[in-house]
């Protein structure tokens, strides 16, 4: 395995958003260490150093960040790419999972013939919060019948335990924040 990548620098890349998208509510925005060249590249750098020795078939981006390093990531990486969207928003036919949100519920799907079985699959998503839309998309690949090999975020936020939710997956995030 390659040697991480210290990422703590890139904490100065993102923007720190109060009171979004509600009262309370510290927003961590990534778009900022996006639109910084050398900082995405430095994010995308460390997501491969960590998957590059896991043989990864494909790399799923949760909709929406995760359309955004997911397919930079396949391609270093030498896999596929799939996106795991809201609903209705595939044209083929789809799996979907319904799962509980702190207000309600939401949805995913994916396509049933975007994982097929034995595939070795890494998913990726911008955010780490209470781990509801991974649970889903982790779901929808063992319904597929993939094998999850690794769930990276770009931030964690360790305070709300999301974490907690995948004790038997390997669980990578670049950033943490405890606040």
């Amino acid at each position: 395995m390659a040697t991480p990548i210290n990422c703590e620098p890139l904490k100065s890349l993102v923007r720190t958003v109060p009171d979004f998208p509600k009262p309370g509510i510290l927003f961590y925005d990534i778009t900022t260490l996006l639109k910084d060249k050398a900082g995405f590249a430095q994010m995308i750098d460390a997501f491969a150093a960590y998957y590059i020795d896991k043989d990864v078939d494909l790399v799923l981006g949760i909709e929406a960040r995760g359309f955004i390093f997911g397919p930079a990531l396949a391609y270093r990486l030498n896999a596929g790419f799939v996106p795991v969207r809201k609903p209705r928003k595939l044209p083929a036919a789809t799996a979907k999972v319904t799962y509980d949100l702190e207000y309600g519920s939401d949805s995913l799907e994916i396509h049933l013939d975007a994982v097929q079985p034995g595939q070795k699959v890494v998913i990726v998503d911008d955010l780490l919060a209470t781990g509801g839309t991974m649970e889903a998309t982790n779901q929808l690949v063992r319904q597929l019948g993939g094998i999850v090999v690794g769930l990276g975020f770009a931030v964690e936020l360790d305070f709300l335990k999301g974490r907690a939710k995948f004790p038997d997956y390997d669980v990578y995030s670049l950033l943490h924040y405890n606040e």
